[in-house]
């Protein structure tokens, strides 16, 4: 166990055993009933947990091209009739101030890879917004009916300007002028 542990005992708690991060924190919540060896056991095996799911939550998503693929054409599916159609959509490297872009001309999409460790709420709205790119290339009025289609756009943005204000990216120059709503090229939505 590397992580830093506390047992919390409570009277009150009869049979459940729970465990969560707390900051630098694992917390183990055990019943006061359990002897000093049981306590010992359960710590372990409820640490244990915890740092598998951590584990498992930092992994990227390893969806290939051809998932990526099928779920852009569900998204368009979804909310946006179907008319956007892709001919490929595939993660990049070397997206370092944008989420995603799009080139209509050949109607490719890129996905940066730091979107898989998001939410794929998140990824499915970078998604989104990319195709809407097929329909209307400008960050437009028009652009913005068709992304607005999707329900979790706006929270999905402030995920997006909140992770990258944590990480200290600036955002798009666009983000800065009232009324745009350019996501691509920093830290805020897509692109």
């Amino acid at each position: 166990m590397g992580a830093r542990v506390e047992v919390r005992r409570s009277r009150r708690r009869r049979r459940t055993i729970d465990a969560y991060r707390e900051g630098d924190t694992i917390v183990v919540l055990v019943p006061d009933s359990l002897s000093p060896t049981e306590e010992r056991a359960w710590v372990r095996r409820m640490v244990a947990r915890v740092e598998r799911a951590e584990l498992r939550a930092a992994e990227p998503r390893k969806w290939g091209d051809d998932e990526l693929m099928a779920r852009a054409l569900a998204l368009s599916d979804a909310y946006l009739g179907g008319i956007a159609k892709p001919e490929s959509v595939r993660w990049v490297g070397n997206q370092r101030s944008r989420w995603g872009s799009c080139t209509p001309r050949d109607r490719t999409i890129r996905l940066s890879e730091r979107l898989q460790r998001m939410p794929e709420w998140v990824i499915d709205y970078v998604i989104i917004h990319e195709l809407a790119h097929l329909i209307e290339p400008q960050h437009d009025e028009r652009f913005w009916g068709w992304v607005s289609h999707y329900p979790a756009a706006e929270k999905a943005k402030g995920y997006l300007a909140g992770w990258s204000d944590a990480a200290r990216i600036e955002r798009p120059p666009s983000e800065r002028v009232v009324g745009s709503h350019d996501a691509a090229e920093g830290g805020a939505p897509a692109g």
